[in-house]
């Protein structure tokens, strides 16, 4: 059995006591602590060892016990980076997003994708379905499936990809412009059919991202904060299932973006239920 067998072995198991959680948690930063020489961890086995030391308490959503400091930024993402990387490759008609601007009055939005790139999206329930043009969208640039799935899984080679996709300055940001990966990433995250693999190296890249700090557990996983010269980025990430929850700043995959105040609730999924 190798570690990611290991990990997910870890992952079906009962929920561990707070006893288990502080050792994982010391196991994972002497871990940690040796490895600061090295950029990136090791390809399988660090990512995978450290995952596993730090799945008991990321996961399962047991507290840290008293004297063993919470769960980093850090973990988390690499947490999920692990999840990703095991995650099977969606099957289905439909690449289906809905996100819910929650609030006094909560407002859906959803829309359907197929493989060849044909959209519909909903405004919400009683509203008619609307044909959209071109479905996804990656830092001001139009993009299909088939450019996803041909995106780099190595670390620099993805970075070295995004900063070479041509887009219109219009539909960025400014970091976009300036050619700063944060938003593209987390779009990859998000909203995008990125294939398991590319969202692995995506959350790797992010977790190396100065400034992420973790806030703790919540509803739908663990909040994290991002730096962000418009405001403080703020995603709940489920380090188990490897999905953005919620987030307040959402990058949709047709080039859109949405900032709130408060919370979006966001689901993903490949799904041959039709457009309704």
């Amino acid at each position: 059995m190798d570690d990611l067998d290991a990990l997910a072995t870890l992952l079906t198991k009962p929920e561990p006591s707070a006893e288990a959680a502080g050792r994982s948690r010391r196991r994972l930063q002497e871990r940690m602590r040796g490895r600061r020489r090295s950029r990136w961890l090791a390809p399988g086995l660090g990512l995978a060892a450290t995952a596993a030391a730090v799945a008991a308490v990321l996961v399962t959503g047991v507290a840290a016990p008293e004297g063993v400091p919470a769960a980093s930024g850090r973990e988390v993402l690499l947490m999920a980076a692990v999840s990703a990387e095991r995650t099977p490759q969606g099957s289905g008609t439909y690449w289906h997003v809905s996100r819910t601007m929650e609030g006094r009055d909560p407002t859906v939005t959803e829309s359907w994708t197929t493989r060849d790139g044909r959209c519909w999206s909903k405004d919400g329930p009683g509203s008619p379905l609307a044909v959209v043009a071109p479905a996804f969208s990656l830092k001001g640039a139009k993009v299909d499936l088939a450019y996803l799935e041909g995106l780099p899984t190595d670390p620099e080679e993805l970075k070295a990809s995004i900063a070479g996709l041509q887009g219109d300055e219009r539909a960025m940001l400014p970091s976009e412009q300036r050619g700063d990966p944060l938003l593209p990433l987390i779009a990859l995250i998000s909203e995008l059919p990125a294939p398991p693999k590319v969202r692995s190296t995506a959350f790797r890249l992010l977790a190396e991202m100065p400034g992420v700090r973790s806030e703790g557990t919540v509803e739908g996983g663990q909040r994290l904060l991002i730096p962000d010269e418009i405001r403080p980025i703020k995603l709940v990430v489920d380090p188990g299932t490897a999905r953005v929850t919620r987030t307040n700043f959402l990058l949709g995959g047709n080039g859109s973006f949405s900032l709130s105040n408060g919370w979006i609730a966001v689901t993903t999924g490949w799904t041959d239920e039709p457009p309704r």
